[in-house]
């Protein structure tokens, strides 16, 4: 397992938190949108600390940042096939808000708990990315987060075990794998099958590298009635 090659990093990205016009359908089109959505490329190395990458911002901290979401991953393969969709023609690296691009791996095939390392750094998955209305709001398609839900093409937030820097080029290799079988697609299948699946739920609930957030919802989701 040790050393095992997931991919390459494509490219690094971070935003500063900036206001935008929000589109005609948003039903909170009134109020400002603050939000650091946009990530730019970053050229050369960039330090990642415990709570993300240098130069990087969340307009919302209370559903955005923090020790368990401080880097979203976002696989690189999947751009083609939004960029087929009306409206996102120039969908690619950075269009999801993502800090790390991964040129390898996708969501099938990586794991909760998985620790990667990309550099000096090494990371370990936490969870899903559970997406927002801010996808759907950055490319003006009402239709986009019902789309990314349903083909959970969501991308991955990691956790930061060991600080240091990243490039675009870097080789990412997995090292740890405490969970195997638990891929972020399955982990997304589970949350939202219908009917609810209590069995399964109740065993991601148990996952100890799972973030807790993500823990508590599927034993709350494996108790209701």
């Amino acid at each position: 397992m040790s050393g095992e090659r997931l991919g390459t990093v494509l490219s690094v990205r971070t935003g500063r938190v900036r206001t935008q016009a929000r589109p005609e359908w948003d039903e909170r089109r009134a109020r400002p949108w603050h939000t650091g959505y946009w990530k730019d490329e970053r050229e050369g190395p960039v330090r990642i600390g415990a709570l993300g990458l240098e130069g990087d911002e969340q307009a919302d901290r209370r559903f955005h940042g923090g020790a368990e979401m401080a880097v979203l991953m976002y696989a690189a393969r999947h751009y083609a096939s939004w960029r087929a969709l009306p409206g996102l023609e120039a969908m690619g690296p950075g269009g999801f808000g993502e800090n790390l691009v991964l040129d390898g791996a996708d969501e099938t095939q990586v794991c909760a708990g998985d620790v990667l390392e990309a550099g000096e750094v090494r990371l370990q998955i936490s969870s899903p990315r559970g997406p927002c209305a801010d996808i759907s709001r950055r490319w003006n398609a009402p239709w986009l987060l019902p789309r990314v839900l349903e083909t959970r093409r969501t991308g991955w937030y990691l956790r930061v075990i060991e600080e240091g820097v990243v490039e675009r080029g870097d080789v990412v290799s997995l090292v740890e794998r405490p969970h195997a079988g638990w891929t972020i697609d399955r982990l997304l299948r589970i949350r939202h099958a219908v009917p609810r699946d209590a069995t399964a739920m109740r065993e991601a609930s148990a996952l100890t590298a799972l973030a807790p957030a993500w823990r508590e919802k599927f034993g709350e989701l494996a108790s209701a009635r």
